[in-house]
This record gives structure tokens, sequence and C-alpha cells, in this order.
């Protein structure tokens, strides 16, 4: 069975605590995943929305070619990310704001391109934040998120959903699956699934690129 989706005061919770060592431990955890999400969005450049920017551990993964809007729910994370950014070393780093990715304050079509790693499994609705970031991006632009998901059967899938049961206080949730993901492209006309893939070496993350369709031509 799987457990519900994460309450927003659970996760606000858990990465202020996690906030002072977040880049020692999540920093070479999270590498090979946050590295292929960040060469993606690159290979698109323009202006990029990070969602879940945390302490800016992705600074270092961009360049020149972008401009980097990030928000997060957790002032702490932030707070971690403004001190990167007042070293001078990220000067496409454009702001980062706490904000809420369910109600975001962009107006429509505002990037080419939003960016959630490792966060749509711990949002309180993943299918409202998506929905989210389909209206900021622009048409012909992409959302591109990469996380661990659920390997649906076998050990792994037992070891997933008894993980789940006791880490949930730590603002985690190993048991979410792809068939969610899927479901919500499917129910939206103008997005598109355009990629999915593991990462090497080990696969333990999965990159999903979901298009939002252009607008079509005037007749």
């Amino acid at each position: 069975m799987m457990t519900p989706d994460l309450d927003k005061s659970i996760v606000e919770h858990a990465y202020a605590r996690w906030a002072p060592i977040y880049d020692a431990i999540c920093g070479p955890v999270m590498l090979k995943g946050r590295r292929a999400a960040a060469a993606e969005a690159r290979s698109l450049g323009g202006k990029i929305l990070e969602v879940g920017v945390g302490t800016g551990l992705s600074f270092d993964d961009y360049d020149h070619t972008t401009e980097i809007t990030g928000i997060d729910l957790c002032e702490p994370m932030l707070e971690k990310a403004r001190a990167k950014m007042a070293t001078g070393r990220y000067p496409w780093v454009k702001g980062v704001q706490v904000m809420d990715a369910h109600r975001m304050a962009f107006p429509d079509a505002t990037f080419d391109c939003v960016v959630a790693q490792f966060v749509i499994t711990l949002v309180a609705n993943p299918e409202q934040v998506l929905s989210e970031c389909h209206r900021v991006v622009k048409p012909g632009g992409r959302i591109i998120l990469v996380n661990h998901l659920y390997s649906e059967v076998g050990v792994a899938a037992a070891v997933e959903r008894w993980t789940a049961q006791r880490t949930r206080g730590l603002g985690l949730r190993p048991e979410f699956p792809f068939a969610r993901l899927q479901a919500w492209a499917q129910s939206n006309k103008d997005a598109i699934l355009v990629e999915r893939r593991k990462i090497a070496p080990f696969g333990i993350y999965t990159l999903v690129c979901f298009e939002r369709t252009p607008a079509p031509l005037a007749a």
C-alpha cells in the first residue's frame, strides 16, 4: 500500500533541520542526478526556474547561458543559497525567494524551462505542482524532473514501502511511482512526456522531461 503524500508542515520542519548539514550530506548523494537535470536545462538555455532550490547546490551546474530563479518553502535553506550568491561566483542566479510551488506568483509562460530536483515526491499535491510548472513555462518549454521513483515490484519495492513508514518525519517519500507523473501528462492535452531515463551509473535516480506543446499556428 502506498503511503499518503507528505504534509507541507512536515517538509518545512524537516528541511529547516536539514539546512545546516544539507550540502555535506545530500550534495555527494544527489550529485549525478543534479548534474543530469542541470545539463538538460542548459541545453535549452534561457530563463530557468529551480523549484525547491534549497541551499543552491545546483548553482555550480549552470553557466552564463542561463538565468536562474529559485524558489523554496524553507527560509533556512534559502539563507544558505543567498550566502552562495553573495560570493559573486554565480552571476547567472538572479534571485531566490520563499514561495509555495503549489501557488506560484509568476505570470503565465514566464520561463523557458522549469527544473525540480528531488522535489516532486515531497510536495503535498504533486499534480498541482506539475500544473503550476506547466503554467509558468513557455509553450515549447520543458519541465525537467529528477528523482528516485518507486521500484513498484520486487525486493526493492518492499524495502521502499518499509522505509517510507519510517522516514516521513525526515521529509522523505521513497515509494512515489512514475505512473502518477504519466497520468498527469495524459490528463493534460498540452503536456507530453519527451524523456524518461535512468541516471548512470546505478540507475537510482530517474530523469523525466515534459514539454508544454507549442500553441497551434493561426490559420
